[in-house]
């Protein structure tokens, strides 16, 4: 078993910068429809939460090695919490075919925020 890692960190003032200039363009850009729905809480739109799976999408980008020529758009990462609370990445498209090619067998993440920072780590697992 091989295995690769990603990781990233995202300032959450660049994710506010991003909705304040660009809006409800930048979120269909970026994230899912589940996404941004997970992100919504009584107060509104968290960008904290926002900026958390900007990380994720990142970091899966990192492990896949995407290389500069190759488009993945932001939206074939999701990432998707589950009853737990728990996240997965679900990848489609473009993602999902470049994985395929890859071999890689899982992908795993984790996330984390506090104050203005989030970050996220992925693992993704290939044959040997």
């Amino acid at each position: 078993m091989a295995l690769r890692v990603g990781i990233d960190l995202v300032q959450v003032d660049g994710i506010e910068a991003s909705l304040r200039s660009h809006g409800e363009h930048y979120l269909r850009r970026v994230y899912t429809e589940r996404e941004v729905e997970d992100c919504r809480g009584d107060s509104g739109l968290s960008a904290l939460r926002l900026a958390a799976r900007f990380a994720a999408k990142e970091a899966t980008l990192k492990a896949l090695q995407v290389s500069p020529d190759r488009a993945i758009p932001f939206r074939s990462i999701e990432l998707v919490r589950d009853p737990a609370g728990w996240t997965t990445l679900e990848l489609s498209g473009p993602a999902a075919a470049l994985a395929a090619e890859l071999g890689i067998t899982s992908l795993a993440v984790s996330i984390s925020h506090e104050d203005r920072t989030a970050t996220a780590v992925v693992v993704a697992e290939l044959p040997s």
